[in-house]
């Protein structure tokens, strides 16, 4: 099994965004299956490093996301996202997934600049999909961290030098938000999708509203990352069954109501971001 190349699905979703959802359960990536088939839309099933530690390990989560992206009439790929060593990018990539993104925000300039090229060009005699981040010096969330700008000038600089094919910029969202409050900077966005020649990708979109997502969309960005808004849909559905029924200890039915408001959601979010 592989996963579907990228550039097919940015293609297929435009004029509108990529809309690309982040899975932690094997519900989450049913969920998103399912509202990409509804929608008629392409989409991501993104894996992070984190979700990886939860797991104990990628390959289980990895080859269940590959199956169901195999087995859907949606076009479907499988994205690994926020890794920080080359060890997880090569495990996934052996795996068959071939979209990965490299992390090196939390590391000075050059630094990153090195790293990433060095995992770039190991990526591209694979055929895989690259996408990187700038960010603050040290800061715990890189690009994202609140007030944080990309820099159009550097970012081009940073994608000649290292030859990545997407960029992760930051123009005023910032991750785990779980109000959807974000104020995003549409000119910034403008600026640089008219300077960086690679689709520019925004995280931390759980925290934008429906009106801004399309706005961000209109002004230049391709791939939209989706994962707080998905898990706080989810909890909600499972508090408010366990409260229905206090005496249910059926994982089946409680995480059946969670997979359920995962779809609707995400089929809603595909739908605003088809513009």
């Amino acid at each position: 099994m592989t996963s579907r190349p990228v550039p097919d699905l940015i293609s297929a979703a435009r004029p509108g965004g990529l809309g690309a959802f982040n899975v932690i359960t094997l519900e989450h990536a049913e969920a998103i299956a399912a509202a990409a088939e509804a929608a008629k839309r392409p989409v991501l099933l993104q894996l992070s490093e984190n979700t990886v530690h939860y797991h104990g390990s990628l390959a289980p989560i990895a080859l269940a996301c590959l199956r169901i992206a195999a087995d859907s009439t949606a076009d479907i790929a499988v994205h690994l996202d926020h890794a920080t060593s080359f060890e997880l990018i090569r495990t996934a990539v052996d795996l068959g997934i071939r979209s990965v993104m490299y992390d090196g925000s939390t590391l000075d300039y050059a630094e990153n600049v090195t790293a990433t090229a060095d995992i770039t060009r190991w990526c591209h005699d694979r055929e895989v999909f690259v996408e990187a981040e700038l960010g603050a010096v040290g800061g715990k969330d890189g690009a994202h961290a609140p007030g944080v700008r990309t820099d159009p000038d550097e970012a081009v600089e940073f994608v000649a030098s290292t030859g990545v094919d997407a960029l992760a910029v930051a123009v005023g969202s910032s991750h785990a938000m779980q109000t959807r409050t974000a104020e995003l900077d549409n000119d910034l966005i403008a600026g640089l999708a008219a300077k960086v020649p690679v689709p520019l990708v925004l995280h931390g979109s759980s925290g934008v509203p429906d009106a801004g997502l399309r706005a961000a969309v209109e002004h230049g960005m391709t791939k939209i990352n989706i994962a707080t808004r998905l898990n706080v849909v989810a909890t909600d559905a499972i508090r408010s069954t366990l409260a229905d029924s206090p005496t249910l200890c059926d994982p089946r039915k409680y995480l059946k109501s969670a997979r359920s408001v995962i779809k609707s959601e995400v089929e809603h979010l595909l739908l605003v971001l088809a513009r």
